[in-house]
């Protein structure tokens, strides 16, 4: 597995599938034709079909036009056996000919994949993680009474606490702009922000509401930054940006624990999306919105039961009891666009992460269903899903729209 760098991104919104991948894409293609006379970019299945609404092409014209005259095309009918989210590059000099072409994928979590190679994942370090499997882990944590975020120090060394505390610290802010921040969406749905309504009502509620009506708050504030297109981090993507600060925040916020408590919380979260992201998918594209709510769910349910003193065992049952009730989340955004039902979503798997911690720690923590194998059914079930249900924008509540 791959460094926690790798799955926690700092970026822009609102997609890190069809926003921060393509615009990645393009910042590489253009570092190697900077005097290119002319671009054409192909866009294929779901990038096609719903980058409109992601700002997919804003993200490519921002890097590519200000060098050459950029054609880009929608494919939204050609779906790559490699992964939905292809680009096709195409590089033209004064007189016409090519220059060079380039297939890329957008992987999910703003990661970009080439077919055919050793190592698919472009800019990645080399893996750091000797162990790949969450039972092999648990069990290397078991055997030294240690926790999860120590196995990640382990293999990323201390530095990985900079890091993460600079992630913390965008996730932060990411939620005090969005509750401060009135108005409308931007795109077609004009859609109301809901966050700090829903802060101000959270504070008059009684003791036994009120948390999680202000969790509902946090959650909106993130989703509703990366919706506006606001600085946020991947967790594990964009589209699910809200449902781990909104859970750490309110356990820092309002049950007082520590900085460095929080940030090992944030280290278990990332090791469990890791494991995710290498056996399974966090792509909406290829598996659903399970690969993105889902996995969200699944971080935070770890990071809150470690907090409250879970064990190895515990913790592993509260994520796997969040990405299982999450199974078969199909990926529909409505007009294409990371609000409805993307925000709403962020919201209610932040809250489940809250029960499914919960009830982990009531347990011994045994349980028969490991996360594992239900990072494995994760993957099969998105693999079974038609494709009009992997953010396409085809069916299901997408067809509100129409």
């Amino acid at each position: 597995m791959y460094s926690l760098s790798q799955l926690f991104r700092i970026g822009i919104g609102p997609s890190s599938s069809h926003t921060m991948g393509p615009h990645q894409a393009s910042l590489l293609f253009a570092r190697r034709h900077p005097s290119a006379a002319s671009f054409e970019v192909t866009l294929y299945g779901s990038l096609a079909a719903t980058g409109r609404g992601h700002l997919t092409d804003e993200a490519i014209l921002s890097v590519l036009s200000p060098i050459a005259p950029v054609d880009i095309r929608w494919r939204p009918d050609i779906i790559p056996a490699f992964h939905p989210n292809g680009m096709h590059f195409l590089a033209r000099g004064a007189d016409g000919a090519a220059l060079e072409e380039w297939t890329v994928y957008s992987v999910g979590g703003g990661a970009l994949a080439e077919e055919g190679t050793a190592n698919s994942l472009l800019g990645a370090q080399q893996p750091i993680y000797d162990l790949h499997t969450l039972a092999d882990i648990q069990r290397w944590c078991e055997e030294r009474g240690a926790g999860y975020w120590q196995y990640v120090e382990a293999c990323e060394g201390p530095q990985v606490w900079d890091f993460l505390r600079e992630v913390w610290g965008v996730m932060k802010a990411a939620v005090q702009r969005g509750l401060d921040h009135e108005g409308t969406l931007p795109g077609q749905l004009n859609l109301t922000r809901k966050a700090s309504n829903y802060y101000v009502k959270a504070l008059s509620f009684k003791p036994s509401l009120q948390g999680r009506a202000l969790v509902y708050a946090y959650a909106l504030a993130v989703s509703e930054e990366n919706a506006s297109g606001g600085t946020i981090v991947t967790a594990p993507t964009c589209g699910a940006c809200g449902v781990v600060p909104a859970v750490l925040y309110h356990l820092e916020k309002n049950h007082g624990f520590s900085e460095s408590r929080i940030l090992h919380a944030l280290a278990t979260a990332g090791l469990f999306g890791n494991v995710v992201k290498t056996n399974g998918s966090i792509s909406g594209a290829e598996v659903g919105c399970q690969g993105e709510v889902g996995v969200a769910c699944a971080m935070a349910s770890a990071a809150a039961c470690q907090l409250f003193g879970g064990t190895p065992a515990q913790i592993e049952y509260a994520a796997e009891m969040g990405l299982e009730h999450h199974l078969g989340m199909t990926c529909d955004p409505v007009c294409g666009l990371v609000q409805i039902p993307c925000i709403e979503r962020n919201a209610f798997a932040a809250c489940r992460a809250l029960d499914a911690q919960l009830y982990a720690n009531i347990s011994d923590g045994q349980h028969h269903v490991s996360f594992d194998r239900v990072v494995e059914v994760m993957k099969e079930t998105g693999h079974d899903l038609p494709s009009l249900y992997k953010e396409t924008s085809a069916g299901g509540l997408a067809k509100l729209n129409r």
